[in-house]
């Protein structure tokens, strides 16, 4: 369990957040949520990657990645760790969309978000690696920002997505270092 600072901290920085919303915001971030529900924006950009022959490598492995964040924060560490939705434990906490009736722990939104993005960072040309990065953050904030997720659940999604990315990207580049000749 968690000591109680680090619950504190995670409870103060969502009621900010509570505090300074404004109609204008909810409408963005609920948008912006809604495109990482069940990783769609991703996958659609994974299938548009798939379309080019020049990017279909990284097609393959977002799609990868995607499913990595899946099994990993989805099924295997959120139902391992059981942390409750912020709005379940506090009751002055609002979310502004439909609650979720999964574990909180890590943010799959988060995580996909992070592993998709990763493997576009390092595969892409730099500028849409950098659009896809702060894409992704974007749809970390808006979870906390609708208030479904503690800060230290986004921070774990972007961490595991990371990681997932660049297992993915290491891997593949051993796979193809190991099928060159010589």
């Amino acid at each position: 369990m968690l000591p109680q600072i680090f619950w504190d901290i995670d409870h103060n920085i969502l009621l900010a957040l509570q505090a300074v919303r404004t109609p204008v915001l909810d409408a963005a971030f609920g948008f912006i949520t809604s495109l990482g529900d069940k990783g769609f924006i991703w996958i659609l950009l994974s299938v548009l990657l798939l379309c080019r022959k020049d990017t279909r490598r990284t097609g393959v492995l977002c799609a990868l990645a995607l499913l990595g964040s899946l099994i990993l924060n989805n099924m295997v560490l959120k139902n391992l760790v059981g942390r409750m939705r912020p709005f379940d434990r506090y009751e002055d906490l609002v979310p502004l969309i439909m609650r979720p009736v999964d574990f909180s722990f890590p943010s799959g939104h988060t995580g996909s978000s992070f592993a998709a993005a990763g493997v576009m960072y390092a595969k892409l040309p730099r500028r849409y690696g950098v659009l896809a990065i702060v894409f992704a953050a974007i749809i970390a904030f808006s979870r906390l920002y609708v208030g479904v997720h503690y800060p230290s659940d986004v921070l774990a999604g972007m961490a595991t997505g990371l990681v997932i990315a660049v297992s993915v990207c290491a891997v593949e580049q051993q796979f193809f270092r190991s099928k060159s000749p010589g």
